[in-house]
């Protein structure tokens, strides 16, 4: 199934159907909200499929993705991960840093969840100063997890997928981190692709709870990047099942990917700014690339390899926010 959330004047908007293709939606009958639906996924699931197969076979209404909403315009629990190993090798071979002594844990922190942007909206920021980058990222949202899942059974709790990206300030970055609270400056709102779709959709592309796809993105319409997402070195149950260690997550929790990297990312290009500005600095010595400015546009989509569409496009430009 494919699931979009359209403005209908709520905080949380009104919950749609979307066509394979994308190209139709109609509003869902049997819930009016995506946290209802993942709250009842079990009891909802079947009405939903019939009304995602009548809507196939025609009827809906044309689907506008730049209208949409956030799948999930605020979220219970925002977890993001870091699961690329080439993105960590990268900053800490460029930037002289100590490996991370994770213990063989995945790496997770809790950001803000009580927004995500839409696909299309503006992102306001403060300051060009900050070093503004793109992130360029996987997701998942669960439903409800018991506490202590294995990875087995935390597989079972993976409901929808989404495309993230999780807006960063790169200056403000190392300092918040030092002082070992974690972030809150340097993490604004992350954005959300307009479509959230179920595993199934993306068949043999779903691999070991990864997903297989490239994640094209385009910076003021040159590309620069187009990383797989099969090379996460843990899957998403893994994560799912890292965060249910010692709480139960709620239906809603949303857990991403950290930045799409693969080991050849000479040939594929990065996913975020700061990688290629790592690149740089390991090849000359200082990094080339700046970071965002005002007025700036960043496109981001996977599609699966006949080209079918799957979560439509993060297309966004970065503007002046703030008082």
């Amino acid at each position: 199934m494919k699931f979009a959330t359209l403005p209908d004047g709520s905080k949380d908007g009104r919950l749609h159907l979307v066509s394979r293709d994308l190209s139709r939606c109609a509003p869902a009958k049997a819930c009016t909200t995506l946290q209802a639906a993942l709250e009842g996924w079990e009891a909802l699931a079947p009405a939903l499929e019939a009304e995602y197969g009548a809507l196939n076979a025609g009827g809906g209404v044309a689907f506008d993705p730049a209208a949409a909403l956030a799948p999930l315009p605020r979220a219970w629990q925002w977890l993001d991960g870091s699961a690329f190993a080439a993105h960590a090798e990268l900053m800490m071979q460029a930037f002289k840093a100590a490996p991370i002594d994770s213990q063989g844990k995945p790496l997770m922190y809790q950001g803000m969840s009580h927004e995500f942007l839409a696909g299309a909206e503006d992102v306001p920021l403060p300051s060009e100063d900050d070093w503004i980058d793109f992130e360029g990222e996987f997701g998942i949202i669960t439903d409800a997890v018991p506490m202590g899942v294995n990875p087995a059974e935390a597989r079972r709790h993976i409901r929808l997928l989404v495309q993230i990206n999780d807006w960063s300030l790169r200056r403000i970055a190392p300092v918040e981190m030092r002082t070992g609270f974690g972030w809150i400056h340097a993490k604004p709102a992350s954005s959300m692709a307009p479509v959230a779709v179920t595993p199934d959709e993306l068949g043999p592309a779903w691999a070991e709870a990864r997903i297989a796809l490239d994640l094209l993105i385009d910076w003021n319409g040159a590309r620069f990047g187009a990383a797989n997402g099969v090379d996460m070195g843990c899957g998403f149950d893994d994560l799912v099942a890292h965060a249910a260690y010692s709480r139960k997550l709620v239906a809603g929790t949303v857990i991403g990917s950290g930045t799409v990297a693969n080991q050849n990312y000479r040939e594929v290009g990065s996913s975020c700014i700061a990688e290629r500005r790592g690149m740089e600095i390991v090849d000359h010595g200082a990094p080339r690339t700046p970071f965002m400015a005002f007025g700036d546009r960043v496109r981001m989509e996977a599609a699966l390899p006949d080209g079918t569409p799957l979560f439509g496009a993060i297309d966004q430009r970065v503007v002046k926010g703030g008082a």
